[in-house]
């Protein structure tokens, strides 16, 4: 199995974990308030279904998505609230099936692509298997906000390693979105998953380390649990300041939660 194709049935499996937190839900259910300011499930389902619908156009028509670039990135946050709010009118039958054709025509067509090809992306040209990461990263996220409107705990899968690598990844976007220079030496991330293997990435003698929990490291790089309520630690100065910035997703500096916003952690 090639990297791709292990990322794009651990994004499918994920996909039909969220799918099912919403498919037997009440109508009434859908419009409950997510995390998300503004944002209730309907939101979190049409975002996801976007995002995917971008990603398949992105690998099926470069130059069409090249048009959409500039909506895209010039004010994300307002074309993602607005796009998510026309979406939330959407019957939820409709809104899941349209969901359901595009993550998997998504996969489909990412598995077909020739072996180094690239797709334009909103952070630059990115590999099968990146942007598959990307939007298995997106899926945890929205998913995690789904999960805490309904109050349920989520059990964290060996899924989550992608969303970890993507993180890790990632690290230097943290600065430049805030406008600070990345740090140049590599960091060390050992990562505890889920089931107790240890995941490293990074020098082993690096001088800045990050430790801890691996469902904590990926809620904190998606924001969607505030530092002090995880099990994430760092030894450096430059690791400590890139746990208070870390964001792994495209767009604008996000709010993130607040310190002991939920009662139980998600992990």
């Amino acid at each position: 199995m090639t990297m791709v194709d292990e990322v794009l049935a651990d994004l499918a499996a994920e996909g039909d974990d969220v799918e099912r937190l919403v498919a037997d839900l009440p109508l009434s259910d859908w419009a409950l308030p997510t995390p998300a300011s503004r944002w209730t499930i309907a939101h979190q389902i049409g975002h996801l279904a976007s995002g995917d619908e971008l990603a398949l156009l992105a690998a099926t028509d470069p130059v069409a998505f090249g048009g959409r670039l500039g909506d895209l990135v010039g004010d994300f946050d307002s074309f993602a609230d607005a796009d998510a709010a026309q979406a939330a009118a959407t019957p939820p039958a409709d809104l899941l099936r349209r969901w359901r054709t595009a993550r998997v025509s998504l996969g489909v067509t990412l598995a077909g692509l020739p072996p180094g090809q690239k797709v334009p992306w909103m952070a630059g040209p990115m590999a099968p298997a990146t942007l598959a990461s990307s939007r298995m990263m997106e899926v945890f996220a929205h998913g995690q906000d789904i999960a805490d409107a309904l109050g349920i705990r989520r059990a964290a899968t060996g899924r989550i390693e992608h969303v970890a690598r993507f993180g890790v990844r990632t690290r230097d976007f943290s600065y430049l979105a805030r406008g600070l220079t990345p740090p140049e030496e590599p960091f060390r991330v050992e990562l505890t998953a889920p089931d107790g293997q240890l995941w490293t990435w990074g020098p082993e003698n690096a001088s800045q380390v990050v430790s801890g929990p691996a469902v904590d490291f990926c809620l904190l790089v998606t924001q969607r649990r505030h530092r002090d309520d995880l099990a994430v630690t760092a030894r450096g100065a430059e690791a400590d300041q890139w746990l208070g910035i870390a964001q792994a997703y495209v767009g604008p500096v996000g709010q993130g939660r607040q310190p002991g916003q939920f009662a139980t952690p998600a992990s």
